[in-house]
């Protein structure tokens, strides 16, 4: 039943690439373009946090990454990192080309694969990273099984702007999040389930509360507001989080 489910969501994320009308290879809709460019924003705001292991680092590996704006962000940042992308599905990674032509960047490939299985050696990535995005992965332990897999040791795993929550509120933040949204399945991550299947795998594992307000709507800015002055509230109620997986 499980594998069924897997294969639906599959299904469905392919789909919405293939035909959402802002996100399809064949749409260079102002939408998408202004929306990503937001996005930005918050991703740059979070990667910054970690740009020491991105300056020591030479490739990097994005997973589930759309279009791939978010890899070409990172390479105009760090123009010397060789960055590659991957998704779900050929009809996301096809519109890379749109997003190398605005940051005027190179992204020597992207692959269509699943969280799980990366067609990458072992241990050939210095740093693997995803924004937004590991929430979509419904086999969590295969995909770090694969990410530890993948990566050099020493080297790193990050997970940016997620969502979390505990587990006893899981049930009511899956609902809402899955009524906000709901043509593409999404989780909302326990993140002390996720830590510990990370360190079970042998990874040192961390994480930090990230409530920004950027890019949130009236209500949500207030609550952001209010998790990021009462720190406590961050380990209770659902808040965006960064993941840090080190490969010793």
């Amino acid at each position: 039943m499980e594998k069924l489910k897997e294969k639906e969501r599959e299904r469905i994320e392919t789909v919405f690439w293939r035909d959402d009308a802002y996100e399809r290879p064949e749409s260079d809709s102002i939408e998408n373009i202004v929306n990503k460019i937001t996005d930005c924003q918050v991703f740059l705001e979070v990667s910054n946090e970690y740009a020491p292991f991105f300056q020591s680092a030479k490739t990097v590996l994005e997973l589930g990454g759309g279009q791939g704006w978010a890899s070409c962000a990172l390479k105009k940042v760090f123009p010397h990192l060789t960055v590659f992308l991957s998704d779900i599905t050929d009809f996301a990674v096809k519109s890379k080309h749109k997003w190398e032509r605005i940051f005027q960047v190179s992204l020597p490939r992207a692959v269509a694969c699943m969280s799980y299985r990366i067609p990458f050696k072992a241990e050939s990535t210095d740093i693997i990273f995803c924004y937004a995005a590991a929430h979509h992965f419904g086999t969590m332990e295969e995909t770090l099984k694969e990410i530890f897999r993948v990566l050099k040791k020493g080297g790193h795993c990050l997970f940016f702007h997620e969502p979390t929550v505990i587990r006893s509120l899981h049930a009511l933040a899956y609902a809402r999040v899955n009524k906000k949204r709901p043509d593409i399945p999404e989780d909302v991550i326990v993140y002390r389930d996720l830590l510990s299947a990370a360190r079970k795998l042998g990874f040192e594992a961390y994480m930090s509360f990230h409530p920004t307000i950027l890019k949130r709507g009236p209500v949500e800015t207030v609550y952001y507001l209010v998790l990021s002055k009462l720190k406590f509230l961050q380990q209770v109620l659902p808040c965006t989080a960064n993941f840090h997986f080190f490969k010793p």
